[in-house]
């Protein structure tokens, strides 16, 4: 009986060596993780099947191998498709034959057709985009792929010049104003905007302290600044500049004593009630300006042509003041941009996909999906640190990165294999003597028998 006893022995400590040196040899393998040997003691029952005060136990035996899934190191990279999951979770990838598979490994890249995928070829899922709005459709999964296609431009429609307009400027006459005449205007300030064609124009705002209107019809106002406009050196009809003291300013900014915004006025000096100008593209009837205040055109309309003339900006002065200093343009913006190429991908922590274009625009192409189990341990490992689901793991719960228990993305990193070297090489320690142990059970064992049979 000892011989059979110790030879289980034998067997659990080969047992737990192949474990221990497979966690050695997956010590640098992305997104392992660690096996444990599990033991149980072996006892005989009686014919009644049960055990005796005086029953002997006949060995040990292997119940489980359980995989330890606690989080690994993250160890940042170079590429910015790799993800590492902080937290729990498992990245959702099809395999090759349609299957569903679940990987903590989380090196990817972008195969010919765009596709977010592992070394394996596994297609790396996620929720799509809405066609229409652009907006994450959780309700909608697939495979994640990046767009080849150029974004469309987009026709500038706001703007905001962020500016301060020296205080201790010299009031002039707006009525001597000459777009070629810098000493006819107290301060110049240009924005690049775009067309529906994304083509781009330099929209150039000149500012006149006026020296006529005292006090500006604004409540709280003390000093008015006159406003016009030309574009790409031309007026905003197309045509060639007006000849000095014929052009006809577009609005007015008014200040008070503090140097505050109140208010502006439009061209009539009718105050618009906020602190905003719209230009609209149109042939004017007075005067070469097109602008007006509150966005009604001075004459008939002049819808885009072929060359994409911007049209209906509106121009925000939220943040203009008037203090003491030399006049400044702090910060121009506008919405709108030049078609563009996709140069680049990014992931948010949320697991957003965004494809980065060379106009400078982000759009989100998708989100990783990460998927949870009740009872991890009921996976079937299938290798490559991988696994698929079972019926002792219960169904997928998936979900965005960072909701419910799921844990966040990290991009440009990786999870290292949570092998705890040094905790191995003691076991293998262990184990080892654990053998010799049972070996010499075994060589005890048989020196009795030899002593039974040499008996007379």
């Amino acid at each position: 009986m000892s011989f059979r006893t110790a030879l289980t022995g034998l067997n659990a400590a080969s047992s737990d060596l192949g474990v221990i040196s497979n966690n050695i040899a997956n010590n640098n393998t992305t997104g392992f993780k660690a096996s444990r040997a599990e033991f149980g003691d072996i006892y005989s029952l009686s014919d009644l099947g049960t055990s005796t005060r005086r029953s002997i136990g006949t060995g040990v035996r292997l119940n489980a191998v359980s995989q330890q899934f606690k989080q690994g190191n993250l160890e940042t990279t170079s590429n910015p498709l790799d993800m590492a999951i902080d937290g729990e979770g498992f990245f959702a990838v099809k395999d090759t034959d349609g299957s569903m598979v679940y990987t903590r490994a989380g090196a990817y890249g972008l195969d010919k057709n765009g596709y977010v995928v592992n070394s394996l070829g596994q297609k790396l899922q996620g929720y799509q985009t809405n066609p229409t709005t652009g907006l994450i459709d959780i309700g909608t999964e697939g495979d994640l792929r990046t767009q080849t296609a150029n974004i469309d431009p987009k026709q500038s429609t706001t703007g905001e010049y962020g500016i301060n307009l020296d205080s201790s400027s010299v009031a002039l006459d707006p009525a001597n104003f000459d777009f070629q005449d810098s000493r006819t205007y107290s301060f110049a300030s240009a924005m690049t905007v775009f067309d529906s064609l994304g083509n781009d124009h330099s929209l150039t705002a000149y500012f006149v302290r006026d020296s006529t209107t005292t006090p500006p019809a604004v409540p709280g106002g003390t000093a008015s600044w006159q406003i016009f406009f030309s574009m790409d050196g031309l007026g905003l009809n197309g045509n060639a500049l007006p000849p000095a003291g014929t052009a006809t300013p577009s609005g007015t900014l008014c200040f008070d004593a503090f140097g505050a915004l109140t208010g502006t006025l439009d061209a009539t000096g009718t105050p618009t009630g906020n602190s905003s100008l719209t230009l609209a593209s149109i042939v004017p009837t007075n005067g070469p300006d097109p602008i007006t205040g509150n966005g009604t055109p001075n004459g008939s309309e002049n819808p885009l042509n072929s060359a994409g003339t911007p049209a209906g900006l509106t121009l925000k002065f939220d943040t203009a003041t008037q203090y003491g200093s030399a006049s400044s343009t702090n910060s121009v913006t506008q919405d709108g941009y030049t078609t563009g190429r996709v140069v680049g991908v990014d992931i948010g922590e949320d697991g957003s996909l965004f494809g980065r274009y060379s106009n400078g625009q982000a759009k989100v192409l998708g989100q990783v999906i990460l998927a949870n189990f009740r009872n991890t341990q009921g996976l079937s490992p299938i290798g490559d640190s991988s696994w698929v689901e079972t019926a002792a793991s219960g169904q997928p719960v998936k979900g965005p990165p960072g909701t419910a228990s799921l844990g966040l993305v990290r991009a440009g990193a990786l999870e290292l294999s949570n092998v705890e070297l040094s905790e191995q090489l003691v076991k293998m320690i262990n184990a080892q003597r654990n053998f010799q142990a049972n070996a010499q059970v075994i060589s005890t064992s048989d020196q009795m028998t030899q002593t039974l049979l040499q008996m007379r």
